[in-house]
């Protein structure tokens, strides 16, 4: 077996990586970590680390005790960002390159990255045990309700106006709660996605125009597309549903007021999924739904894509589980992040294969 050398290993690294001399100023860049900091190594190369990018962390100090000790340091939680970019919270490692004085190997992990990968995995086993108790929920009460409903019109044909004021609540409710059993049985749908190759352009497209003409009339959708972006692998029923329900969602959080939501895609090539039984995958398509509201709760903000989990007064908690549900079905990733005014949903998926192409999966 031949090892592959340097350079290609240098290429492969799964994370952003940087070789740092001993003036502190960058050598080199990997492709992750071009990717990541949007800076190529050409525009780095020799210049003071610290000038390019804000690290909220005492690198200087770290840099000195890793040249020093010639052992590696970690550094959890840390702001890394440019002038081009916000800053994403990290886990650093500094570790001294063998064979050099001063040379150090500065290796960045987005954490956000890994808290979606072990998120996706706990959203699919919460939404395997809640829709068990959806099929019991929707079996065992949507049918007496019909029954409840029709003897409460029926008794209201005979009622005075004070009566019939209480039959008609009864209905009403009724009627939500059979509103309420259908998205339960919807949730617990087990149908695997039919998947195909999907311009995910035209599933936005197609939700843009429903949700303009409904429940998002009162918004402002822009679209800031690239158009280059190659199709996906999904079925684009299930797509447009997670696309609808983050739109509906967005809208609702305006509270009724004019608001703008912007649907953006791009391509980012390092961004990939390891599965628990040592396969991954690549999920390059970004798509994301950002709009203007007030944002999340911050109490809800870990929970969000759990089931029975709302932030609205009458919410069901079943909107976001239904779409990370599908999403994991899909392979992909589904990661939120909100501050008051601003609003991001990112949805990121596989692209589809070549036609001809194995279909087989990426390792990482």
């Amino acid at each position: 077996m031949t090892l592959p050398s340097a350079p290609t290993l240098w290429a492969s690294l799964p994370v952003p990586a940087i070789l740092i001399d001993g003036a502190d100023h960058a050598v080199e860049l990997n492709p992750a970590a071009e990717q990541f900091l949007n800076v190529s190594t050409k525009a780095l190369k020799g210049q003071p680390l610290f000038d390019r990018l804000a690290i909220d962390a005492p690198l200087e100090e770290v840099f000195a005790r890793v040249r020093t000790n010639q052992s590696s340091l970690f550094i959890n939680d840390v702001d890394v960002g440019t002038g081009e970019r916000a800053p994403v919270i990290c886990n650093l490692q500094a570790a001294p390159v063998a064979d050099t004085d001063d040379n150090v190997l500065l290796l960045i992990s987005p954490r956000e990255f890994a808290e979606r990968m072990g998120r996706g995995q706990g959203m699919k086993h919460a939404a395997r045990s809640a829709i068990g108790m959806a099929e019991m929920l929707a079996h065992e009460i949507k049918n007496p309700l019909a029954g409840i409903t029709g003897a409460a019109q029926l008794l209201s044909m005979n009622l005075g106006a004070e009566d019939l004021e209480l039959a008609d609540l009864i209905v009403a409710e009724t009627r939500r709660i059979v509103k309420l059993l259908e998205q339960v049985e919807q949730f617990g749908n087990l149908r695997p996605p039919e998947a195909r190759a999907v311009n995910i352009h035209d599933v936005l497209d197609r939700a843009r125009r429903s949700a303009l003409l409904g429940f998002a009339s009162h918004m402002t959708i822009l679209e800031d597309y690239d158009p280059s972006l190659p199709a996906t692998l999904g079925d684009p029923d299930q797509l447009l549903q997670v696309i609808l329900n983050l739109l509906k969602n967005a809208a609702e959080a305006s509270g009724g007021t004019a608001g703008t939501i912007r649907l953006h895609t791009f391509y980012d090539h390092s961004l990939r999924l390891r599965r628990v039984d040592g396969s991954g995958s690549s999920l390059p398509l970004q798509i994301e739904i950002i709009d203007d509201g007030p944002g999340i709760p911050a109490e809800l903000a870990d929970s969000i894509f759990d089931p029975f989990v709302s932030g609205r007064e009458n919410g069901t908690g079943l909107g976001l589980a239904l779409v990370s549900k599908i999403i994991a079905d899909h392979g992909g990733w589904i990661s939120a992040d909100s501050v008051p005014g601003r609003t991001v949903f990112r949805l990121s998926l596989p692209v589809a294969p070549k036609e001809g192409a194995p279909k087989s999966e990426e390792t990482v």
